[in-house]
């Protein structure tokens, strides 16, 4: 038995769904091409950054135009003096296995704070850990500060539990005024005892081209069966039959 064609109306109404959906997913692929060229671009400048020669850290003139876009992992350098006894420790994991990043306030030669992260420390030498008094240089890789907390662990500074490197936060728990927006990663360092610094990992997802297939890829499905649809309607209007009631 011949099954009734659809009514104009019901084959328009698909159509227009058909296209819609067809359009609206190849968008999306097309989105996640220019995404594809955006990260690349992105990760060619960070590697020219992390490998190009230190500048001055950003002082307080320039600390309302830092962003992570232009300015994350620039190797920068700066002079001053740590504050030993205003010492934050933030939870973290690395190769090295689970323990602590030990920021350190450096008061500059300018008057501005800056936060340092020194390196990692494994939770027996916390607050075991050889320190750096006087004035002293620092190299490293500029970070954005990181609000919050980690995932799905909030910042406690009452607790003094630290999940991020926040910058204000540890500022503000601290009693230091006039601290940077960003903190930097300290190159990694030969003195004994010291925390292993110059553990920055640098990655950037890159599954866009994945995700731009996958939309291509269900815009031709859609096509295929607008296509089958559309070729059975035609038979069955070919054989003659009637329209549904």
């Amino acid at each position: 038995m011949t099954r009734p064609r659809r009514p104009a109306w019901a084959l328009g109404a698909l159509a227009v769904l058909a296209l819609a959906l067809f359009v609206g997913l190849v968008a999306l692929g097309t989105w996640q091409v220019q995404r594809r060229a955006w990260k690349h671009t992105l990760i060619a400048q960070v590697d020219a950054r992390v490998h190009a020669q230190p500048t001055a850290a950003p002082g307080p003139a320039a600390w309302p135009t830092v962003t992570a876009e232009k300015d994350a992992y620039r190797r920068v350098t700066v002079r001053g003096t740590y504050l030993n006894t205003r010492e934050t420790y933030v939870q973290a994991t690395t190769a090295l296995g689970g323990g602590y990043w030990v920021l350190t306030p450096l008061r500059t030669d300018h008057g501005h704070t800056i936060l340092i992260n020194r390196g990692f420390v494994p939770p027996e030498k916390r607050t075991r850990h050889s320190r750096i008094e006087g004035v002293t240089a620092v190299t490293g890789l500029l970070r954005i500060t990181e609000p919050g907390g980690g995932f799905l662990r909030r910042n406690d500074p009452a607790a003094d539990r630290w999940y991020s490197r926040d910058t204000a936060a540890i500022a503000a728990t601290q009693g230091l005024p006039n601290v940077a927006p960003y903190f930097i990663d300290a190159d990694a360092t030969k003195a004994p005892d010291a925390p292993v610094g110059g553990l920055t990992v640098i990655a950037f997802p890159d599954n866009h081209l994945v995700y731009a297939l996958t939309w291509y890829g269900l815009a031709l499905m859609v096509l295929g069966g607008a296509y089958i649809v559309g070729r059975e309607e035609w038979r069955i209007r070919a054989k003659g039959s009637k329209p549904a009631e």
